[in-house]
C-alpha cells in the first residue's frame, strides 16, 4: 500500500542538494539510487493476506490478434513493459478469442512465468468445465492458474463446485465469479453471501459506481478481493476526458495523465484489490503502470475527484 497523502513530501531543493552531495561522495550509492524502483502499490487478498500489485493487465480485445507475427511481437513488448514495471495479475478468458494463446506466446518469448495468472471458465454445462480449463492452461503454458473465475455466471453453480474442488486439491489457489457493467449484480450478491469466494470481478470506475452501494461494502464484510474490469470503458472514458485539461489537484496524487487519475480513483477504494486495464500499446502500458506508485487519494480527495469528473 502506498503512503497516505499527508505523508507524501515532494523533493525540496535542500533534499536534492543533499542527495547530490552523497552521490558524488559515494558513487555506488548513486548507482543504487538510479537502479532503485519506486515501491509499487500493493493490495491484500483478504482470504490469505497475500499482497499483489494493484494494477494488473486485462486482455479483452487487445490480445486477440491470432497468428499475426507483427501483432504478437508488439503484444510481447506490451507484456514485457507490464512485467518490467512491477505488474503481476494477468487476466484472460476462453471468451477472448486468441488472447490466451497470445499471452502464452508472449510469456514463452520472454521466458517468464505468469506472476499471477487469472483466467475463467466460460461454457455451458458443468461437465465441460474441466476440459476447457485444461485447454486454457495449455494455451497459457502454465501448470495451474492462481485464480479461476466463473465468467459472467455461466452455469455458475456447477462450475463453482468444480473450482472449489480444484482448490481443495491444490489445483488452483483462488476461486471467483465475474460480471460487468452492472449485469446480474443481484446474483453476485447472493453468491457472495452463500459461498466462500476469494474474488469477485465487476465494473468499477469514475463513471460506473453502482458497485459502491452494496457489492463493495459486502466484499469488505465477507473478506473477498475485488478486481475492477472496464476501468476505461474500453477507452471511451479516456476519449471523453482527454479533451479536457487534467485537474490541478492530480499532481497531489502523482497522476501525470488521465489514465493514472482514473486508475488511482479505482484502486484507492478500500474494497478494491486490483484494476485490469487492457491496452495494445507500450506507451499506454507505461501510463497505466505509472498509477502503481505514489500517494493514493483518501476519502475526501476521492470526493473531489468525483466532483471534478462530473463537472
Amino acid at each position: 500500500m502506498s503512503a497516505p497523502m499527508e505523508n507524501y513530501r515532494p523533493l525540496s531543493r535542500r533534499r536534492f542538494l543533499a542527495a547530490a552531495s552523497a552521490a558524488s561522495l559515494y558513487p555506488s550509492l548513486a548507482r543504487a539510487q538510479l537502479n532503485a524502483r519506486p515501491t509499487p502499490i500493493r493490495k491484500t487478498i483478504p482470504s490469505t493476506g497475500e499482497a499483489i500489485p494493484a494494477i494488473g493487465m486485462g486482455s479483452w480485445l487487445t490480445f486477440d490478434v491470432g497468428v499475426d507475427r507483427t501483432a504478437r511481437a508488439q503484444r510481447t513488448q506490451v507484456l514485457r513493459t507490464f512485467a518490467d514495471m512491477g505488474g503481476a495479475v494477468i487476466d484472460s478468458s476462453p471468451m477472448y478469442g486468441s488472447s490466451q494463446s497470445v499471452i502464452g506466446h508472449a510469456l514463452s518469448q520472454l521466458e517468464l512465468q505468469a506472476p499471477f495468472a487469472a483466467d475463467k471458465v466460460w461454457i455451458h454445462g458443468g461437465e465441460n468445465g474441466p476440459t476447457q480449463i485444461a485447454r486454457s492452461k495449455q494455451r497459457w503454458g502454465v501448470e495451474k492458474f492462481d485464480l479461476l473465475q466463473v465468467h459472467n455466471l455461466v452455469s455458475w453453480r456447477a462450475h463453482l463446485e468444480t473450482l472449489f474442488q480444484m482448490k481443495a486439491d491444490s489445483l488452483v489457489r483462488y476461486v471467483g465469479v465475474t460480471s460487468y457493467a452492472g449485469l446480474r449484480y443481484d446474483d453476485i450478491e447472493h453468491i457472495m453471501e452463500d459461498h466462500p469466494l476469494d474474488f469477485i470481478q465487476l465494473t468499477y470506475n469514475l463513471a460506473d459506481r453502482e458497485a459502491e452501494r452494496r457489492l463493495l461494502p459486502l466484499a469488505r464484510e465477507k473478506g473477498i478481493a475485488v478486481i475492477a474490469n472496464r476501468p476505461f470503458r474500453e477507452g471511451a472514458l479516456i476519449n471523453a476526458v482527454t479533451r479536457r485539461p487534467l485537474p490541478d489537484h492530480a499532481a497531489e496524487i502523482g497522476a501525470a495523465n488521465w489514465a493514472q487519475y482514473l486508475l488511482k480513483f479505482i484502486i484507492s477504494h478500500p474494497a478494491l484489490t486490483v484494476a485490469i486495464p487492457a491496452t495494445r500499446r507500450v506507451d499506454h502500458m507505461r501510463e497505466n503502470m505509472g498509477a502503481l506508485t505514489g500517494p493514493l487519494p483518501d476519502a475526501a480527495f476521492r470526493q473531489q475527484m468525483i466532483a471534478a469528473f462530473e463537472a
